[in-house]
């Protein structure tokens, strides 16, 4: 017995504490694998793996910004917080959720395809997250607002892109699945690019003391633009009309220039905006409507 009584004393410290106070090794090891189970079951583990993926497929300048804005925007994919039900608050999320999905669409360009599809995956179920009183899904006029919004915050003026948003936007109750969600939004930011750069091939025409282009000279740009577009009219995906119109080179441009000029016809001006407007109409008029 008494031999028993002097071996207690022992055991506990061995099992918790050293003499130092701290844990014994083999509580330690404990301890951490506990707190790594804890952060598994949380989604942590899960949670950081993605932001790091994001990191590795934006490759942004600034990647612990980048990541400070990836958190901050965390809190909205989960359809448990989709929930205050009733405006104003119910408006407020809606908004807060248009915002996070753009901020995911603007990662990655959409010539980096599997990033870009993949982040298109992601704002769409941001936007398919579920209130209290709403089935998960993504409905016509949230659909219809996100493409605004991406519009006009590419500066596009709005008579050149009503044209398209008329033809691949869908009715405010209609379930919007991810095949037209994707086409939806990888038309719009490739209508963007496409604006951007007639905006360039404007700049090249215009005369700054008129603030204008001539007219003969713009249409002979305007033509072989089409004609660019029309060759690639076997490849039905925006990106490729894209490709095509920024495939004229100085030599093409030159020629429909020059036989502009050689015509020697009356001519009048015409204005940026006309100019955005009939390329637009060219690029547009390639793409199917939805339904």
């Amino acid at each position: 017995m008494a031999a028993l009584e002097k071996r207690r004393p022992a055991v506990a410290p061995a099992a918790s504490f050293t003499d130092s106070g701290r844990p014994s090794v083999s509580q330690a090891a404990t301890t951490a694998e506990n707190e790594e189970d804890f952060l598994r079951q949380v989604g942590v583990t899960k949670m950081l793996r993605a932001a790091l993926l994001k990191v590795l497929e934006a490759r942004p300048e600034e990647p612990i910004s980048f990541l400070a804005h990836y958190f901050e925007n965390m809190g909205l994919r989960s359809p448990a917080n989709g929930g205050a039900g009733e405006p104003p608050g119910q408006l407020l999320l809606q908004q807060q959720r248009l915002g996070r999905a753009l901020w995911h669409l603007r990662l990655a360009h959409h010539s980096q395809r599997t990033a870009f599809n993949n982040n298109v995956g992601v704002a769409y179920e941001c936007l398919s997250a579920s209130g209290r009183k709403k089935k998960p899904g993504l409905d016509g006029r949230t659909y219809s607002e996100l493409l605004k919004r991406i519009c006009r915050d590419g500066e596009a003026p709005e008579e050149v892109v009503a044209p398209l948003l008329r033809k691949i936007q869908c009715r405010d109750h209609e379930a919007v699945p991810l095949g037209v969600f994707r086409a939806g939004m990888l038309t719009c930011f490739v209508l963007l690019e496409f604006v951007a750069r007639a905006g360039a091939l404007y700049r090249l025409l215009e005369d700054p003391a008129l603030a204008a282009a001539d007219r003969r000279m713009g249409q002979a740009v305007l033509d072989t633009l089409e004609g660019a577009l029309q060759a690639g009219d076997r490849a039905a995906a925006p990106a490729r009309y894209l490709e095509a119109g920024s495939r004229l080179g100085p030599d093409s441009l030159a020629l429909a220039m020059d036989r502009a000029l050689v015509a020697r016809r009356p001519s009048s001006a015409m204005t940026r905006e006309e100019f955005l407007e009939k390329a637009a109409a060219l690029f547009i008029a390639k793409v199917k409507p939805v339904g």
